[in-house]
């Protein structure tokens, strides 16, 4: 499970020039979700999008998650996140969980936020409709999560090689490498930006 968080002093979803979700301060999740992905994987994204420090407290950088702040989310379901570009120009989608069970491992990731969370802070878009996301990130501040990467995922003991899917389960010398801490791709002043999501048939939305 994969996933692309904003800073933001505001964010909204659009369907059908409806505005049907809006937020104040706190952070835009981008959710991406895999064929293999299980609810450990909704349990380790959403604990670390919880807890992960990307405001400033107290005059200093990177003090307080988005709950310490009282934050709000945003969460949109985008199957593009998991899309193989190595071939070809075209992007494949195969690796994205399909439409019915996406959508049944989209409301589990939602329903843990709020349990883990204040729920009326939790907010989303429209599964598998063509929505229009507008933010204003600031900084800009902008960082990708990867439930599979293993420095997000506490190792059992003899875990490694079980063989499950499971990111408990999983080998590290199977998962792809990555930095031990989320990258920060941006810092400056604020940034407008637009962005338009459509479900793709068959896909996650």
């Amino acid at each position: 499970m994969r996933a692309v968080i904003q800073r933001v002093s505001s964010a909204s979803v659009t369907v059908d020039n409806q505005v049907v979700s809006s937020i104040s301060r706190g952070l835009m999740v981008l959710v991406g979700i895999g064929t293999d992905d299980t609810l450990n994987d909704v349990e380790v994204l959403s604990k670390k999008i919880l807890s992960l420090r990307v405001f400033d407290a107290g005059g200093s950088m990177w003090k307080a998650s988005v709950k310490d702040i009282d934050g709000d989310l945003l969460c949109v379901s985008q199957f593009t996140l998991l899309a193989n570009t190595t071939k070809g120009n075209k992007p494949d989608f195969h690796r994205g969980m399909s439409t019915d069970p996406g959508r049944e491992m989209y409301a589990n990731f939602l329903e843990k936020l709020r349990q883990s969370y204040k729920p009326d802070k939790i907010k989303d878009g429209v599964f598998g409709a063509m929505m229009s996301v507008s933010l204003t990130n600031e900084g800009p501040v902008t960082f990708t999560l990867d439930s599979r990467k293993f420095e997000y995922v506490d190792q059992s003991p003899g875990g490694s090689g079980s063989g499950t899917n499971t990111p408990k389960g999983k080998n590290k010398n199977n998962l792809k490498s990555g930095t031990s801490t989320p990258k920060v791709v941006a810092e400056g002043g604020k940034q407008e930006s637009v962005v338009a999501v459509e479900e793709g048939d068959g896909l996650l939305g």
